[in-house]
């Protein structure tokens, strides 16, 4: 039996989303489990959300989180959208395991959602249970924090419950509920499910609702729909430079999982580097690496292209204008996407001046990298401790299978540091430091956190890791294995969605 709970103190929702027509979504309560347990309250997240993690923490606030209570304020909906998946387009998919509780707008004035991420099967579910395992859960809770720690936009976990139920994957697993915030869950499947349908009007709502909401600035332009694809394209832009800066492969980018407020969004068999190479890929049904690292900021592309055709009705009453405006727009992807890498990159090799061939160097030291399974992370790191000398490069050259090849690049490196002007080494270090991460969500550590978790009930590998992973540019005495590559036997090969 679901509950109403009266109070407004743990979640003081407005909403906006279901002002929209009713077609947007199918309205429906959680599901509720057998027996909540609470696993962690997000207290940082909740407290800029204007809420009292001692509520959250509560008999009442567990009941909310485990969606077996609903705030008399709520209006629980499972939102509706389509996508193309690995490239084919499914014209209906929705939230068939997610149930968006409402909105709260945080301390700063943002308006967040919350949302139960495995409440239950909805009208979207497409037969699947609509429950969610423990260990996707807590992998969600844990990559997502990291990217925040990281400065890359992205969804956040608030808080992790126990259903005290079993869920059928390929064995019986410990069921939970993630509660999910996000700037909105609108994504490009939100506008490709009202296009497929040639629901004009719809997508002019969602359209006028995405730009009250993330992108003000286009409202007074001469041409709205225009300006908010210009606006996505380069929210979009900025985002895919961050992730490739950082060695993150999202590994599931479908258009139902790229969100139109750019933040990064549905944490399935995502994964950081370790040894770099852009043909990486760790998920385990992306079996022709289309979404390998390499090749994000293309299929970033692709699918703001399935976007611009939704809008294509609203950018002017002929098509083949509309054709040309939609073109220029995306056509501008690449220089916002090659300007905030090439800014970023410059920072991460510690140069501070503008230089034709800056970008060659990288791309070099990159090519370099891949050829002799050199760590993404570390080898930036650890440029930013060498001093000048042979001795300095020891650190570095030791993540190459042959450190010849580090040599000559190092010598052609520290050339173009002399032409940066008059910079102190001590200044150069931390400004390096404070962009090249010397922790971040290693695979292998991720995975032995979330074991220990789900197989023992033990969740001090976790707590531990989470902690490291919110101060990822910082020295962190005695914990330097958690900086370290893996060692042959600990290598993670593939990750997995946990649907």
């Amino acid at each position: 039996m679901l509950a109403t709970i009266a109070s407004a103190r743990v979640f003081p929702f407005d909403n906006s989303y279901v002002r929209l027509p009713e077609r947007f979504f199918a309205r429906l309560a959680p599901t509720p489990v057998a027996a909540p347990r609470l696993i962690r309250v997000n207290e940082g997240l909740a407290r800029q959300l204007g809420l009292d993690p001692l509520e959250l923490s509560s008999p009442a606030g567990i009941a909310i989180l485990a969606g077996n209570a609903v705030p008399k304020l709520s209006e629980p909906v499972a939102m509706a959208y389509a996508g193309h998946q690995f490239g084919s387009f499914v014209p209906q998919l929705g939230d068939g395991r997610a149930i968006l509780l409402g909105e709260v707008v945080d301390v700063g004035g943002v308006r967040r959602d919350i949302q139960l991420k495995g409440s239950g099967p909805t009208p979207f579910s497409r037969n699947g249970d609509g429950r969610a395992a423990l260990g996707p859960v807590l992998r969600e809770y844990i990559l997502s924090e990291a990217m925040f720690a990281l400065g890359i936009p992205t969804t956040r976990s608030l808080a992790v419950v126990a259903t005290g139920e079993t869920v059928a994957r390929e064995r019986p697993l410990p069921g939970a509920v993630l509660t999910r915030v996000a700037a909105s869950h609108v994504r490009v499947g939100t506008f490709q499910f009202f296009a497929a349908r040639g629901d004009l009007e719809a997508i002019r709502r969602l359209a006028d609702y995405v730009i009250a909401r993330h992108y003000a600035d286009a409202a007074g332009a001469d041409n709205p729909y225009r300006t908010l694809l210009e606006l996505v394209i380069a929210r979009q832009a900025e985002l895919i430079a961050k992730w490739q800066l950082v060695g993150f492969i999202h590994g599931v980018m479908n258009t139902d999982n790229m969100s139109i407020a750019g933040e990064t969004i549905d944490y399935g068999p995502c994964a950081f580097v370790d040894s770099y190479h852009p043909d990486t890929v760790y998920s385990s049904i992306d079996s022709f690496g289309r979404y390998a690292y390499g090749n994000q900021p293309r299929i970033a592309v692709w699918n703001l292209a399935r976007f611009a055709e939704t809008l294509l009705p609203l950018l002017a009453r002929d098509q083949e204008a509309a054709i040309d405006l939609a073109n220029g727009a995306l056509g501008a992807f690449a220089d916002r996407f090659e300007a905030a890498y090439a800014t970023a990159m410059r920072r991460k090799l510690g140069l501070f001046q503008e230089q034709p061939g800056d970008i060659a160097l990288a791309q070099d030291l990159l090519d370099r990298m891949a050829g002799n399974g050199a760590d993404f992370t570390l080898t930036f790191r650890r440029l930013a401790e060498i001093e000048a000398g042979a001795d300095g490069d020891a650190a570095v050259r030791s993540l190459f299978l042959h450190p010849e090849a580090f040599d000559d690049w190092a010598c052609r490196w520290r050339q173009r540091l002399a032409r940066d002007g008059e910079v102190a080494s001590a200044q150069r270090t931390a400004a390096m430091r404070a962009v090249n991460p010397a922790f971040i969500a290693r695979n292998h550590l991720v995975e032995a956190a979330l074991s220990t978790a789900v197989e023992e009930n033990n969740f001090s590998a976790f707590d531990t890791l989470l902690a490291v992973l919110s101060r990822p540019y910082d020295d962190q005495p005695g914990r330097s294995r958690y900086a370290v590559p893996p060692r042959p036997e600990q290598v993670v090969r593939q990750t997995f969605c946990g649907t």
